[in-house]
């Protein structure tokens, strides 16, 4: 895909395809610009991504916090509730959530029509409330007993034990968000409010394919997620082995 990006279409589809770096990276970057607005739907995918995986790690961490350190009547029944939303195809919810979104809520080519509807993260509950639950109580005991509400117990006390889940929450949302290419498609159908993915497959046409284009655009679309990955992975990994663990 890298080496691909830096030739014309010609080489790409040569009889001995190369297998060193070219010099056609920028005109391909051009044709790219020119055919997507591709600085433009970069910033849009940015946007939605970060704000995406901040929101949605701050509700589902307090989600999860709740159901593993509070007792509340209903809390497995509604635990239950939640988890059973993931047997729940996709598809069967697009259509009422386009509905809601595009002619209700007039969200139609915003961001927050791409951020909304999945913010409370099922997987990012349960993934939490797992994390929470090593938390000893004993901590958040003494934590309320030298005058700590509660906001300050779970943000000052609590997150900060499991930072190392929530750097693996961070990426995997994150990741969901940037390569989520379905209903940004549905929900955005102006080109200057293209996300990413929308827009590298919009070069995808019946009787042309820009294939230089093409491959710069993943190339440069893969290059957040592995900064974040790699600003991440000692925590990542630690929070994926610590989930495995079980005393």
């Amino acid at each position: 895909m890298v080496v691909f990006s830096t030739h014309p279409d010609s080489a790409i589809f040569s009889p001995a395809p190369p297998l060193g770096f070219g010099g056609a990276f920028a005109e391909n970057f051009r044709q790219l610009q020119a055919d997507t607005n591709f600085v433009r739907t970069l910033a849009n995918s940015t946007v939605i991504s970060v704000l995406y995986t901040l929101l949605s790690m701050l509700l589902t961490s307090m989600a999860g916090f709740a159901f593993a350190k509070y007792a509340f009547r209903g809390r497995n029944l509604l635990f239950g509730i939640i988890l059973a939303t993931l047997t729940i195809p996709s598809f069967v919810t697009i259509i009422p959530q386009f509905i809601l979104v595009a002619r209700d809520l007039h969200l139609s080519n915003t961001y927050w029509a791409v951020i909304l509807p999945t913010l409370a993260n099922t997987i990012g509950i349960f993934y939490m409330r797992q994390a929470f639950q090593t938390v000893p109580d004993d901590l958040l005991h003494a934590a309320r007993i030298d005058g700590a509400g509660e906001w300050r117990t779970f943000w000052q006390i609590a997150l900060p034990v499991v930072r190392p889940a929530l750097a693996a929450l961070a990426i995997l949302l994150f990741l969901a968000s940037w390569n989520d290419y379905l209903w940004p498609l549905i929900v955005l159908n102006q080109k200057d409010s293209y996300t990413m993915p929308v827009a590298l497959g919009t070069l995808v046409g019946l009787t042309r394919v820009s294939w230089g284009a093409l491959m710069v655009g993943t190339t440069i679309a893969t290059l957040p997620f592995l900064a974040l990955f790699l600003a991440l992975q000692r925590h990542f990994v630690a929070g994926i082995a610590g989930g495995a663990v079980k005393d």
